[in-house]
């Protein structure tokens, strides 16, 4: 099992995600990681090991961002490594996505997406997801999201950001858990 967290308010958005993260750590171990949006870019930072390997990446280096988005794996589709590391993006690095579950068709729409030009970095059954979501949007992340999550099989549960919407995150589980939280002007999923 995966841990994942996403977050949108109006504190720094890493230190909400590292404490999230070690709360679930129980749930991944073998790599962890994190997708902020700072300054127009997504900024990505994974690592293979446990999250004080990820911290030390991040090197005190909190960023000003307010989103985000982060993950603690346990290895299913691929070997623990830093490009099997979550959180995934699309081709172009404006969608970043964090998953818990199995895709069980992800090898059929790994290769529908490879037939359309998009270029894959990792053995992971999670990287079809930004690449569907980059195939289907047009300007509303939302619309997108709905689009990609009806060409799935599965259980799981997913949350992503995009550049160009930087004040909003999406969504979704089947048949796995997703909780959501609501606090002062601040959103939580995990």
């Amino acid at each position: 099992m995966c841990g994942i967290i996403g977050y949108v308010g109006k504190r720094q958005a890493l230190p909400v995600l590292l404490q999230g993260l070690h709360a679930q750590e129980y749930r991944g171990y073998d790599s962890a990681g994190i997708a902020t949006l700072e300054e127009d870019q997504i900024r990505l930072i994974r690592c293979q090991g446990k999250i004080a390997c990820l911290e030390e990446k991040i090197n005190n280096d909190m960023g000003s961002s307010d989103i985000g988005i982060g993950h603690t794996r346990w290895a299913t589709h691929g070997c623990p490594s830093e490009a099997n590391s979550h959180p995934h993006t699309d081709c172009s690095g404006d969608i970043a996505v964090v998953h818990n579950g199995i895709i069980e068709n992800y090898l059929e729409l790994r290769q529908w997406l490879m037939d359309e030009g998009h270029v894959f970095s990792s053995q992971t059954d999670t990287e079809v997801l930004p690449h569907l979501l980059e195939h289907y949007y047009r300007g509303d992340m939302q619309e997108a999201f709905v689009k990609a999550m009806s060409k799935l099989r599965g259980s799981y549960a997913v949350v992503a950001l995009c550049r160009q919407q930087p004040r909003t995150l999406v969504a979704a589980r089947q048949d796995n858990p997703l909780v959501s939280g609501i606090g002062d002007g601040e959103y939580f999923w995990a």
